[in-house]
C-alpha cells in the first residue's frame, strides 16, 4: 500500500488550451486597428500623434514602475501597450501631449500596478484614467475643428453633446449611416462604428471576448433608449441613434469585457453588459454628462464581484 499511486488533484484550470496572455493582447490591438485606422483618417495627422504619445508612454510608464518596484519586466506581454492604445482611442485629437502622458501614468499605476498588475485590477485602466482626466480637465475635451484646421465634408460636432444641449432637433440633420461609418467629432478610435464591429466580431470569432457582454450592453442600451424615446421622442433621441453615436460600440467590443473587471460566467455577463448599457442610457438622458459609457463601465466594474458570485452549481454531493 505503501508504493501505491495516489491521485493528486490541483486547483483549475486543469488543461492549457494552448493560449498566452500576450496573444490575447496583440489580437485585441490587432482588432483595434481598423477603428484607430479610421479615426486617424478622420483627424489626421494629431490623431496620429495622440496614438502613438498614448502607446509609448504607457508603455514607458509600465518599464519604469516594474523596474522601481524590482518586478519582472512585463512590456512584453503587450498589456501596457494595449491599455495606451485604447485610452489614446478615447481621447480626442485635439488632446494635449502633458494631458496624454498624466492619462496613461493614472491608467498604469493607479489603474493596473497598484493592485499588483496585470490580472489584479477591479476597473478596466484605460477607462478608469480617462475619466480621472476628463472631470479633472474637462475644458481639454471639447474638440474645436479649427484647432485641427481640417474643413470636415460632415456637420464638425459631437451629436451627444448637441443632443445634451439642444434635444433631438439638433441632430435632425444627421445621417444615422454616416455616423457608423466615421462622419461624427469624438474619440479618435470611437469614431467609426463600423470598424468597431469589425474588430469586435474579430475577437468574438478568435474566443478573445465572449458574445455575452457586447450583446448585452447593446441590448440593454437599445431597450432603455427605445422606452425613453417611446415615453418623449420630442426630448429623448432613438436607440439606433445612441447606438452609433458616442463610445456605445467602443465599450460594448473593447472596454466592458476586459478581463479582471468583468465576469466569468454566462448569466453573470449578460447582467454585467445590459446593466452596463441601462447606465448608459440613465446618464446620457437625465445624468450630467452626454456620453454616459465611460461612468456606467466604472460602475458595473465595480458591482463585477458581487455578479460573479452567481455561479453554476457544482456537479455532485459532499459524503
Amino acid at each position: 500500500m505503501n508504493n501505491a499511486k495516489k491521485l493528486l488533484v490541483s486547483h483549475a484550470p486543469f488543461w492549457h488550451i494552448g493560449s498566452a496572455v500576450p496573444e490575447r493582447h496583440y489580437n485585441t490591438i490587432i482588432a483595434a486597428l481598423p477603428a484607430v485606422l479610421m479615426g486617424i483618417s478622420v483627424f489626421g495627422v494629431p490623431a496620429l500623434a495622440v496614438i502613438c504619445l498614448s502607446v509609448s508612454s504607457a508603455v514607458g510608464w509600465e518599464l519604469l514602475i516594474t523596474r522601481l518596484s524590482k518586478r519582472p519586466n512585463t512590456v512584453g506581454d503587450g498589456n501596457a501597450a494595449l491599455i495606451g492604445l485604447l485610452f489614446g482611442m478615447l481621447l480626442p485629437a485635439t488632446a494635449t501631449w502633458w494631458l496624454v502622458i498624466t492619462g496613461t501614468f493614472v491608467a498604469i499605476l493607479i489603474g493596473k500596478q497598484i493592485f499588483g498588475g496585470i490580472g489584479g485590477n477591479p476597473f478596466n485602466p484605460a477607462v478608469l484614467a480617462y475619466a480621472i482626466v476628463r472631470i479633472s480637465w474637462k475644458n481639454y475635451f471639447d474638440i474645436d475643428a479649427q484647432l485641427l484646421n481640417i474643413d470636415f465634408a460632415f456637420p464638425a460636432f459631437n451629436p451627444l453633446v448637441a443632443l445634451k444641449a439642444f434635444g433631438p432637433d439638433a441632430i435632425s440633420q444627421l445621417n444615422l449611416g454616416d455616423l457608423l461609418i466615421g462622419h461624427q467629432i469624438g474619440g479618435i478610435g470611437a469614431v467609426s462604428g463600423l470598424a468597431i464591429i469589425v474588430g469586435g466580431v474579430y475577437l468574438i470569432a478568435r474566443g478573445f471576448v465572449r458574445w455575452e457582454i457586447p450583446l448585452a450592453f447593446i441590448a440593454g442600451l437599445f431597450i432603455t433608449a427605445g422606452i425613453f424615446h417611446i415615453v418623449d421622442p420630442s426630448r429623448y433621441a432613438g436607440p439606433i441613434f445612441h447606438l452609433v453615436a458616442g463610445y456605445t460600440l467602443l465599450g460594448a467590443f473593447f472596454l466592458a469585457p476586459e478581463d479582471s473587471s468583468s465576469p466569468v460566467n454566462a448569466i453573470p455577463m449578460l447582467l454585467y453588459g445590459a446593466m452596463g448599457g441601462l447606465m448608459t442610457m440613465l446618464i446620457r438622458n437625465i445624468g450630467a454628462y452626454p456620453d454616459g459609457v465611460i461612468y456606467a463601465i466604472l460602475v458595473i466594474n465595480l458591482i463585477n464581484p458581487l455578479l460573479d458570485k452567481i455561479r453554476p452549481k457544482a456537479l455532485g454531493k459532499a459524503a
